[in-house]
């Protein structure tokens, strides 16, 4: 049997690209260094240490990710608002946003807070940007997936609407009796996913899910004793 030493003697390890994972670049490997050699035992490759991770590719032309402070990368023209508007129209064109989502995003990519505040302003006026409409299909959005009004309330805030505007539609939305209808509509999908099971299984599946999308305990309560107090209505 061919012991390591000659393995190595007859099969050399090829020139590889190596991570550096403290980020300056990459660098080639010499594979006739001895202490590398040994180190990565007969097959050229550095055995993997248990629960560590593996360093970073850096990213082209040298940025990293945004910070949580909300500094992005450097950019020439972070004081242009040309460079911003059209920044922020494209990112419209790909998904419609808050105004407050589309201004966090602008300063990410690494313009001047003054700057994306003055094309917001300038969006908003001219009809670009509407934030009513936006908490209108997302409080839609909201309720085809069964949320209640706390989780709709927590969902438009998340992305970024002002809380003041998230609190009056989804006011007007309770005043309707919306999130009732959104809780009775979990109510019955619940009941059609459990028949069979125990009936306590049946109401912790209705809290459980119920809880998650924020809708209020007492509704919850109301929805299972109508549910399943006298018998499944789905039956």
């Amino acid at each position: 049997m061919i012991d390591a030493e000659s393995f190595l003697a007859s099969n050399p390890p090829r020139r590889r690209v190596e991570e550096q994972a403290d980020g300056d670049g990459l660098q080639e490997a010499d594979p006739g260094d001895p202490e590398r050699a040994e180190k990565e035992g007969p097959h050229g490759r550095r055995p993997r240490r248990s629960g560590g991770r593996r360093g970073r590719i850096p990213r082209p032309g040298g940025f990293g990710l945004a910070s949580s402070s909300g500094e992005g990368q450097h950019r020439d023209d972070a004081d242009d608002p040309v460079a911003c508007r059209e920044a922020a129209l494209t990112l419209l064109d790909a998904a419609a946003r808050s105004s407050g989502a589309l201004a966090e995003r602008l300063r990410k990519k690494g313009f001047q807070s003054q700057v994306v505040d003055d094309v917001i302003d300038r969006l908003l006026q001219v009809g670009l940007l509407d934030d009513r409409s936006y908490a209108e299909d997302l409080l839609r959005s909201c309720l085809g997936r069964d949320m209640g009004e706390r989780g709709a309330l927590n969902e438009m805030t998340r992305k970024g609407l002002p809380r003041s505007l998230a609190q009056e539609v989804v006011a007007q939305a309770a005043g309707e009796g919306l999130f009732i209808d959104s809780a009775y509509e979990l109510g019955r999908k619940v009941a059609a996913k459990t028949r069979g099971l125990d009936m306590q299984v049946r109401r912790r599946r209705l809290w459980g899910a119920g809880g998650r999308k924020g809708h209020d305990p007492g509704l919850l309560s109301q929805v299972a004793a109508d549910v399943f107090g006298s018998g499944d209505p789905l039956d």
